[in-house]
């Protein structure tokens, strides 16, 4: 466990829990600083941890006149700072999830944070209470970290009387998003500083048009992005119709989750890529297209091929017109024995009460760590990081998610392509780490290689952009060996993006 010295204080300096309601008078800062220290490869590093809610203020014009700043919202953040640093040649890192309605909760716990939960794996997962335990693959050894909860996650809330809804959606959470970052690096005397934003599954595509917005808002320019589980453009992994991009996309990612649980003998996982991926990019689009114009021998040897590589019967390809709908094949890969697989994580699989359902009723790869995940925040924030909020902490909010707007992108694809290529052409030393899982099935990685290969940018900038591949899911941390490999991938790429 890591050291540390409590100096639990409100902005009075009096050791008073955070009241639950946020409409208690005018809402303040309520940031608690706490002191710890932690052992990574025999070298002790104290650092000071901040927890707790800051104010988003708007300004207001009324009839050409400045009328001062309200309250808007209370966002909550988590900062680890290392002690004794100079903060001008120090990195810092931004990371949040996605979702949207995800709290940063999974990338804080699980890889970037000085603490990790136990949360155990598919072949053997912590029962309760669950524990925590010291991180030593931290990306703190090489960066400052500021984790960020949206509004209406984690401890966030609009302030009193203001709407939520006006924060749940594209723009407005890039903007809120956005507003916190360049108040963290002011405050805190990091313009200087070399800068990352970090960003899992919906996250990266906030992340992406957070690159861009910093740098046409705000003049900041940043070092480097860290795109876990990448989607930056949703039309590449939502299956709808007259889409047939996710089709082809997912197969990929169909063929290992299969290969996982056997499908494919004793063929080795790369090779059974190399020939989905093929399939995927070349014939596959292709039969698609063609639709009523394929000859009976043609559609009868694409529905063989495909079947093969995603494990799944010739009857069952056919029915479906060659088109695998992707929770539809979680459903139907391992009907026969009465299982499902996960859709964040393939590897994961689950008893299934309806046999012929075609949607799962449950997600093993979610429900399996949620409870370590919850357990160990709920502990430490309290215990180990003094902050005190009778709100409850909200992981995952399905509210926000189902509710979440994309009205900027209408009649169109929601897409931070755009966004990414603009600001990589106006900032040509920003670097770009892309990390992927192949078990994967909410962000398949096939998908996210396509978009990489849309951006608008001249071929010498292509070099900035490097990839990393993980044999596990959508939280690839989850897998041990690769929660190790994927704390050495990320210093890495800080290193070299950092220009230290």
């Amino acid at each position: 466990m890591a050291d540390q010295e409590n100096t639990e204080q409100d902005n009075n300096g009096q050791e008073t829990p955070r009241q639950d309601a946020a409409g208690a008078g005018k809402p303040v800062d309520d940031l608690v600083t706490t002191q710890h220290a932690i052992t990574v490869k025999r070298r002790k590093l104290a650092y000071t941890a901040q927890a707790g809610r800051v104010v988003l203020r708007k300004e207001v014009v009324s009839d050409g006149k400045f009328e001062g700043s309200v309250p808007k919202a209370e966002v909550f953040l988590t900062s680890y700072t290392l002690d004794g640093a100079e903060p001008g040649t120090r990195p810092v890192t931004f990371a949040f999830n996605g979702g949207p309605g995800s709290s940063s909760i999974w990338l804080h716990l699980g890889v970037l944070g000085p603490r990790r939960a136990v949360s155990g794996d598919v072949d053997a997962p912590e029962p309760p209470p669950y524990g925590l335990a010291d991180n030593r693959e931290t990306l703190l050894t090489h960066s400052d970290l500021v984790f960020i909860d949206p509004v209406s996650t984690g401890y966030s809330r609009a302030a009193a009387g203001e709407k939520p809804k006006e924060y749940h959606g594209f723009t407005p959470d890039i903007e809120s998003v956005g507003e916190i970052i360049r108040l963290w690096t002011s405050r805190n005397g990091r313009w200087l500083s070399p800068k990352f934003v970090a960003g899992e599954s919906y996250g990266t595509l906030r992340a992406a048009a957070l690159a861009a917005h910093l740098q046409e808002r705000h003049g900041l320019y940043l070092n480097g992005l860290l795109l876990i589980s990448s989607v930056l453009d949703m039309g590449t992994i939502v299956f709808s119709e007259g889409n047939e991009l996710p089709y082809s996309l997912f197969v990929p990612t169909y063929a290992a989750i299969a290969h996982y649980h056997g499908k494919h003998g004793d063929r080795p996982l790369d090779e059974v890529l190399a020939e989905a991926e093929e399939f995927a990019e070349r014939d596959l689009p292709w039969a698609l297209r063609r639709g009523a114009r394929l000859s009976e021998s043609e559609r009868a040897d694409l529905v063989s091929r495909l079947a093969t590589l995603t494990g799944l019967s010739e009857s069952y390809v056919d029915k479906v017109n060659l088109r695998i709908e992707h929770v539809r094949f979680f459903t139907e890969l391992l009907r026969d024995q009465g299982l499902v697989t996960g859709r964040m994580d393939g590897r994961f699989t689950t008893w299934e009460p309806d046999g012929g359902r075609e949607h799962m009723s449950d997600d093993a790869s979610i429900s399996r760590i949620m409870g370590p995940y919850s357990a160990a925040f709920n502990h430490y924030v309290r215990a180990e990081l003094g902050y005190v909020n009778d709100l409850p902490y909200e992981i995952l909010s399905m509210d926000v998610n189902k509710a979440w707007s994309y009205s900027d992108f209408e009649g169109r694809s929601v897409s931070a392509v755009d966004q990414l290529s603009a600001a990589m052409r106006a900032n040509p030393h920003l670097k770009v780490h892309v990390a992927l899982g192949h078990y994967d099935g909410a962000t398949p990685y096939f998908a996210a290689e396509h978009v990489l290969a849309q951006l608008t940018i001249p071929e010498s900038l292509r070099a900035n952009i490097e990839t990393a591949y993980y044999p596990a899911g959508h939280m690839m941390y989850v897998h041990e060996p690769s929660r190790r490999q994927q704390g050495k991938d990320l210093a890495e790429f800080i290193a070299v993006a950092a220009n230290r």
